[in-house]
């Protein structure tokens, strides 16, 4: 049977290609069947999610992402829509057989996609990397939908102009902080981005008048301005078609933000082990009258485009394909365990350069960057930490057109701490430039700019309000590694935090134990104004997402003033400093202890060796090790709280590698397990001070 013969064909270019999403649907339906049926029940797959019902439109709305700049975020219920972009049969199944290669290499549960586009595997749209969080996939949208803006509108790169962002999601999703964070940025900015909304009229077992009043959402945003609202039936192969079309043209147009929301029946449970007794029998089986398989096989019949003998060949044909690439998917073999450890954070080559990822970083746009150098080459007067900050922001926005700068009050403000004063007015608000208040949006963002290859550095005003944004940080991080080295997403992450002349349990906070536990990230903490430059700079020119904490206690320290240490000037992650050497005991320490360890330890006439961490991930395990072997003692003071601190990962290293050359327990002091106080003599008694500090030095050496 010839099926192309069989089909209405058109010379209109944006006609639908009725047999090839004939073909997918069928596909995902068998693939979703034989998980169902075979694999779960064979104890093969352990993480099912059908599609069935959300398929016939997802697939309707892959096949119009043909722009090479594309780009789309999914969820859990997204299979069908990686189908339409190119994901192949084999790798569906092998991912959630957790075999090795495809999207994850049996990192992830299966159902959790990505493609690489920009023609990196012969694709053009690129999925970003799926997240298992609900409601996680809005923000990273948004961000590629910005990073499509700045690079047509401020690099004038030709090539992107038209290209769109889709967010695709579950209508319970629309409860979550991401959509509506997502939708203030979209739609204030005028972005290219398509809110793509499955309603199925449940959240799992919850329904929808719980999700929102009425159980309306497109009701209850008629009056949002800036965003264009589109409504009808998903299983419809006549209204389907024409709806997605006027969507994406409305936002490939450049009018900005379209939410369209597509009514399509759940016909399964939400995972394999979903029974959906919530539901009456009655509403089971009207759903089924509305599946759009059957629809869509009648309506091509009646079209005369495909007739009811070519279908048939058709699901033979589908059938031979898929069983085939399931036979290949269970021939492979099981991931190499020797690989485990890999893609955490990139890797260097032996020749010295990096084992790049298929999209984003450094990977996207090959940036020469400036010549560097790791001896600082000190000049002028000695300047304090935020103008060292500011100054070094200033030299790389100069120096390389993928970074941008932003976040709440950093724009004509400045911030409020004056670390971005001056740099909208010098570069202009398309790269230094003001965010609505919303932490997950301002990291989400992020991560969208950075997978489309721009270097993002979002600033969180205190560590405090980073707890919002946690899931996307948490994401961010495992991105490399979840995905094989197929994704990564560096950014830089500045957040002020610790105390400063008084404390309070929200703007005081230090807690960077949370973010050396975050898998994939880097953690910088520098105690003075060069370390600053060395570290910010090497966080901006290099390919992992890093923690940038900056005391609030020495922004204008007299302590942490140094000469700036040029424009060159790069410190490598993971090399303690040695602030004072000694042979009696040895100080680990970070952040603002660093002054008053050093004053201490100044007293002990070369008895007392103190150790600047500067970064705590990666931190100089083998720095601390030498030090405390050639001392015997160990005393690690830190800012944060004890239970957990990061000091008690070195006292276990040290523990474990260095117990028999110790002459004395290792001993930390730090804050006790409370929040940071406001009262000025809560806060002294709290925060080690030099006398407290003096006195854990003084028994140690007794010992």
């Amino acid at each position: 049977m010839d099926h192309q013969a069989a089909l209405d064909t058109t010379p209109d270019p944006t006609a639908v290609d009725w047999l090839q999403i004939s073909r997918l649907l069928l596909t995902s339906r068998l693939i979703d069947h034989i998980e169902e049926t075979e694999l779960v029940p064979a104890r093969q797959v352990f993480n099912q999610f059908s599609a069935r019902g959300h398929d016939f439109a997802q697939i309707l709305l892959g096949s119009r992402l043909t722009h090479t700049h594309d780009g789309a975020t999914g969820y859990y219920r997204s299979r069908p829509l990686a189908l339409a972009l190119g994901l192949t049969s084999e790798d569906a199944f092998a991912a959630p057989l957790a075999r090795s290669g495809g999207y994850s290499d049996g990192r992830d549960i299966g159902v959790v996609c990505n493609l690489p586009g920009a023609g990196r595997l012969g694709r053009g749209a690129t999925l970003l990397p799926m997240s298992g969080g609900v409601g996680a996939q809005y923000t990273p949208a948004v961000g590629w939908a910005q990073a499509i803006a700045y690079r047509t509108d401020e690099l004038k790169q030709a090539q992107w102009r038209g290209a769109i962002a889709v967010a695709t999601g579950g209508d319970a999703s629309a409860s979550t902080n991401g959509f509506w964070s997502a939708l203030n940025i979209a739609t204030t900015l005028k972005l290219p981005m398509l809110f793509y909304m499955e309603d199925n009229g449940y959240g799992i077992s919850v329904p929808a008048p719980l999700q929102t009043p009425g159980g309306d959402h497109v009701a209850n945003l008629a009056a949002w301005p800036e965003l264009k609202i589109l409504d009808g039936d998903g299983t419809d192969p006549d209204v389907t078609p024409r709806l997605i079309d006027e969507a994406v043209n409305h936002c490939r147009d450049g009018h900005g933000a379209c939410l369209l929301r597509l009514k399509v029946p759940r016909l399964c449970g939400h995972t394999f082990q979903d029974t959906q007794t919530y539901k009456s029998e009655a509403f089971i089986a009207e759903e089924q009258t509305r599946d759009p398989l059957p629809k869509l096989k009648v309506w091509l019949e009646e079209q005369g485009s495909l007739n009811a003998d070519g279908w048939a060949e058709l699901e033979r044909e589908v059938e031979q394909g898929v069983r085939t690439a399931l036979e290949a998917a269970q021939a492979r073999p099981e991931p190499d365990t020797g690989k485990l450890r890999r893609y955490v954070m990139a890797e260097k080559k032996t020749d010295g350069g990096i084992e790049l990822p298929m999209m984003g970083g450094l990977a996207a746009d090959q940036h020469r960057f400036p010549e560097s150098s790791a001896t600082p080459q000190p000049s002028g007067q000695r300047i304090n930490l935020i103008t060292a900050i500011r100054r070094t922001l200033d030299a790389e926005l100069r120096s390389n057109p993928r970074v941008l700068v932003f976040g709440e009050d950093v724009g004509p403000k400045g911030g409020v701490h004056g670390a971005t004063l001056g740099l909208a007015e010098t570069h202009g608000d398309g790269r230094v430039f003001d965010t609505s208040l919303s932490e997950e949006g301002i990291i989400g963002r992020s991560v969208g700019m950075a997978v489309a290859g721009l270097m993002p550095v979002p600033e969180i005003q205190f560590r405090k309000y980073a707890e919002p944004a946690a899931e996307q940080i948490t994401d961010a991080g495992t991105m490399r590694w979840r995905t094989a080295n197929r994704f990564a997403c560096p950014m830089v992450v500045r957040v002020p935090g610790g105390f400063a002349r008084r404390g309070d349990p929200w703007h005081s906070m230090c807690d960077e134990v949370e973010w050396a536990h975050k898998v994939g990230w880097q953690v910088a903490m520098p105690s003075h104004a060069e370390d600053a430059v060395g570290l910010l700079r090497a966080a901006l020119r290099g390919d992992n997402p890093t923690m940038f904490f900056e005391h609030r206690h020495l922004y204008d320290n007299a302590w942490s003033r140094r000469p700036y240490p040029g424009d060159d000037y790069v410190l490598p992650f993971g090399k303690a400093a040695t602030v004072v050497e000694g042979d009696k005991l040895t100080i680990v320490t970070w952040g603002a202890m660093v002054e008053r360890c050093e004053t201490v330890a100044r007293k002990r006439e070369g008895s007392v060796e103190v150790l600047d961490l500067r970064t705590i991930s990666p931190w100089d395990k083998e720095g601390v090790l030498e030090s405390v072997k050639k001392t015997s003692r160990c005393l690690i003071v830190h800012e944060d709280n004890l239970t957990a601190g990061f000091g008690a990962e070195v006292a276990a290293v040290l523990a474990d590698e260095l117990f028999w050359s110790l002459d004395a327990p290792v001993r930390r002091l730090t804050m006790p397990d409370i929040p940071n106080p406001h009262n000025l003599g809560l806060l002294n008694a709290a925060v080690p001070g030099e006398d407290e500090i003096e006195r854990a030095v003084a028994r140690l050496l007794a010992l």
